[in-house]
């Protein structure tokens, strides 16, 4: 799968800001800046954002932890890094980026104040596989914070997925000329575990002495905090 996820991610990089805009309505922003708030960060902290993308949570976190701190962002797509850079020069932010696997951090152990991956983990290949190396580069009573679609129940769980999969595909397709990553998002955000099964997931890892899960917009979003051992 990783393959063919970085494929299609290279396919619509160069569009997918203002992709995502259209298709959130801009609400991607507030869940963004409660996953901050809900990782504890704080001035001076190290902080890690893996499948950071365009770099929209990387330069959230350093706005939190200031000059003294230090922001680090990775994806394994070089072009979906390719104008996080510059994103971070106009906002007049020092941020780092590099190119790595979430699932294969070449970071020692106990190295950053806290990790996040903003919906990224449901497109690796083996989800506790990356919560544990997310879990290992983070020092203990650290946290690692988790922001990924739910799937919302009722009758707005029902009006949001006809959206994701009549809407969004469309509309995706229209902007980026792919539609097959628009159909693909929306599926795999419907198939991932969510609440308490994805909680499940950090449990398996066996990295987290404390774990919850915070619903975001009566469950179309999650973040997972994550108390590492």
């Amino acid at each position: 799968m990783s393959t063919e996820v970085r494929q299609m991610f290279s396919s619509i990089a160069t569009r997918y800001d203002v992709t995502n805009e259209v298709l959130s309505f801009g609400i991607h922003r507030l869940w963004r800046r409660t996953a901050v708030r809900l990782s504890r960060a704080k001035a001076g902290d190290s902080v890690l954002d893996c499948a950071s993308g365009t770099g929209d949570l990387a330069l959230a976190f350093k706005r939190k932890v200031g000059t003294t701190g230090r922001v680090l962002g990775t994806d394994f797509c070089p072009e979906m890094l390719e104008s996080a850079p510059a994103k971070a020069a106009k906002a007049g932010l020092q941020v780092d980026f590099q190119v790595a696997d979430a699932m294969a951090l070449p970071f020692e152990d106990n190295r950053f104040d806290v990790a996040s991956i903003a919906f990224g983990i449901r497109n690796v290949d083996d989800p506790v596989k990356c919560l544990k190396e997310m879990g290992r580069v983070v020092k203990p009573g650290g946290r690692v914070v988790v922001l990924e679609f739910g799937q919302p129940e009722g009758v707005f769980g029902a009006l949001f997925r006809f959206y994701s999969k009549t809407v969004m595909p469309a509309i995706g397709g229209m902007l980026t000329g792919n539609r097959a990553a628009y159909e693909y998002l929306p599926r795999t955000s419907a198939a991932f575990p969510a609440g308490e099964r994805f909680l499940s997931l950090m449990d398996q890892s066996g990295a987290y002495a404390e774990r919850s899960a915070h619903p975001l917009t009566f469950g179309t979003a999650n973040v997972y905090v994550g108390l590492v051992r």
